[in-house]
C-alpha cells in the first residue's frame, strides 16, 4: 500500500483540522489488511505516534496528548484514514505522517511496526 496525506494547514489555537490519508493498493491488497496510524514530528525531535486504529476498526490507541481532542477513523470502502483534531494547541505544530502496518499494539505505537509511510502534511497552530 502507498499512502498520501492531505488536510494540513495553518490554524489558530483552539481551532480544528481534519487530516486525510488515502491509500493506493494493488489488486490483491486491501486497506483493511492494515493497522493505520498517525505520527508527527517536529524539527530536532523524534517522530512520535499520535493515534492508531486496528485493521477492523475494533480498537483504537491514542497517545496521552491526543486523548479527548483527536479522533482517528477509517473508511475502508474508500481506502481512507482520518484524523479529526480539535482544540488544537501550538504544541501540536508538526509534520503529520500517515502509516500502514501489520501490527496493532494496545498500549503503545511502535514506529517499527509500520511498513508504508506518506510524505507528510504540515500542521501549524498559531497562538
Amino acid at each position: 500500500v502507498q499512502v498520501v496525506e492531505s488536510g494540513g494547514g495553518l490554524v489558530q489555537a483552539g481551532g480544528s483540522l481534519r487530516l486525510t490519508c488515502t491509500g493506493s493498493l494493488t489488486t490483491t491488497d486491501r486497506f483493511d489488511y492494515y493497522a493505520m496510524a498517525w505520527f508527527r514530528q517536529t524539527p530536532g525531535k523524534e517522530r512520535e505516534g499520535v493515534a492508531c486504529i486496528k485493521w477492523d476498526g475494533s480498537e483504537l490507541y491514542y497517545t496521552d496528548s491526543a486523548k479527548g481532542r483527536f479522533t482517528i477513523s477509517r473508511d475502508d470502502a474508500k481506502n481512507t484514514l482520518f484524523l479529526q483534531m480539535n482544540s488544537l494547541e501550538p504544541e501540536d505544530t508538526a509534520m503529520y505522517y500517515c502509516a500502514a502496518g501489520r501490527k496493532f499494539r494496545e498500549y503503545t505505537i511502535e514506529e517499527s511496526d509500520f511498513i508504508s509511510w506518506g510524505q507528510g502534511t504540515q500542521v501549524t497552530v498559531s497562538s
